[in-house]
């Protein structure tokens, strides 16, 4: 459910965007406002959490996302730019403590399922895939001569929906003595190879999907395909990115985690090359499914290899460390989405992917073989 509010967030913001800002390069400016809104409070979200419990804190969260999207609904009912974004930043904090529910999972996991537990909680993310664009398009014209207020509303409704049923959730919370231990420095944990691989795979996957996947409405319209196509390549990139969760568990404990980190960079390679290729409605559909599966390969990986480097007592520091990185580059990755679409063309987006494509291929193979050097050094029983 938290995965279709934020398809459909991340699919009308632009498009808003663009009919509300004075400088159209600043379209994208409430995705990267949601995105920001994520980053600013990924460390406090975490903090929240450890003292309060998991279930209360996403309960509280999920108030937080119905009042932001109600101000998002405000904003566009006066055709205010800047509310709009207020409005999205608030989102954008809601959003942060739900980034927490894959690790929600893994907490209450055994360690040989934890890969599966992270993958499975976002394969929910398949029928956002084919609702959040659905929710969308169907609910733009709700409010007569007021486009897309519809969809704010439906949003606000689904996030106290959401609250419910978190009610209902029972999660483990740390020991009392896992409490007030508060391990190692945080940077200590950071310099460690397997943290370095997990933050800067999830950094380059999220910075890589959030660059290409908020220009694409904005790009497609600009080559005259209507609003709907758009929608429905949307839909495509969102079973891209959650479909292969019913199985990335698995993949990575089969073949390792090493394999299916660098399967996900040559899945991105394919997405740009797709992308560059033409502008027909096939091309985005192509580009962007694939664009899906290499995320979802690189940031399932990611956060598996996450859970090997922090103690119980040390998860909370070093999880806000990893998604606050995390999003502020996904933020970045938004909003020059938008400045390189609008001044240089839908061909320098695709372009810029690809040195950061490279960057993630070398950082996964020079993990791997830091990681055969640490097997084949580890005393055999």
């Amino acid at each position: 459910m938290f995965a279709c509010g934020q398809t459909t967030m991340f699919f009308v913001g632009s498009l808003i965007g663009a009919e509300l800002a004075t400088n159209k390069a600043l379209a994208t400016l409430p995705v990267s406002a949601v995105i920001l809104g994520t980053a600013l409070m990924t460390v406090p979200a975490s903090l929240v959490m450890r003292r309060v419990g998991r279930r209360a804190g996403f309960m509280g969260a999920a108030a937080i996302g119905a009042c932001g999207f109600l101000t998002c609904a405000l904003a566009l009912y006066s055709s205010l730019f800047w509310v709009l974004c207020v409005g999205a930043l608030t989102v954008g904090f809601y959003h942060a403590f739900c980034q927490y529910y894959r690790f929600a999972a893994a907490d209450a996991a055994t360690p040989e399922f934890r890969p599966k537990a992270i993958s499975l909680v976002m394969a929910g993310g398949v029928v956002a895939g084919v609702l959040g664009p659905t929710l969308a398009v169907n609910s733009r014209e709700i409010v007569p001569d007021i486009e897309y207020l519809g969809s704010y509303l439906s949003l606000a409704a689904l996030t106290m929906c959401i609250l419910v049923l978190v009610s209902f959730v029972r999660i483990p919370r740390l020991s009392e003595a896992d409490r007030k231990d508060t391990g190692r420095p945080l940077l200590e944990i950071m310099r460690q190879p397997r943290f370095i691989a997990a933050a800067g795979s999830s950094m380059i996957a999220y910075g890589i999907m959030s660059l290409l996947m908020t220009a694409t409405p904005l790009a497609m319209r600009a080559c005259d395909h209507p609003v709907d196509d758009a929608g429905f390549v949307i839909q495509w990139h969102v079973v891209g990115m959650f479909a292969p969760s019913f199985f990335t568990g698995h993949l990575i404990s089969r073949f390792g985690l090493i394999k299916i980190m660098l399967t996900g960079a040559i899945l991105l390679l394919l997405a740009v090359a797709s992308a560059l290729h033409g502008i027909m409605i096939l091309n985005f559909m192509v580009s962007m499914f694939f664009l899906g599966m290499g995320w979802n390969f690189l940031f399932v990986g990611g956060s598996t290899l996450l859970t090997e480097v922090h103690t119980p007592s040390e998860r909370g520091k070093t999880q806000a460390a990893h998604d606050f990185m995390v999003f502020a580059t996904t933020a970045l990755g938004s909003f020059l989405s938008g400045q390189l679409l609008f001044n240089f063309g839908r061909e320098r987006v695709n372009l810029m992917a690809l040195p950061l494509i490279i960057t993630v291929t070398l950082l996964v193979i020079w993990f791997g073989f830091i990681q055969r050097a640490e097997d084949t050094a580890a005393p055999t029983v």
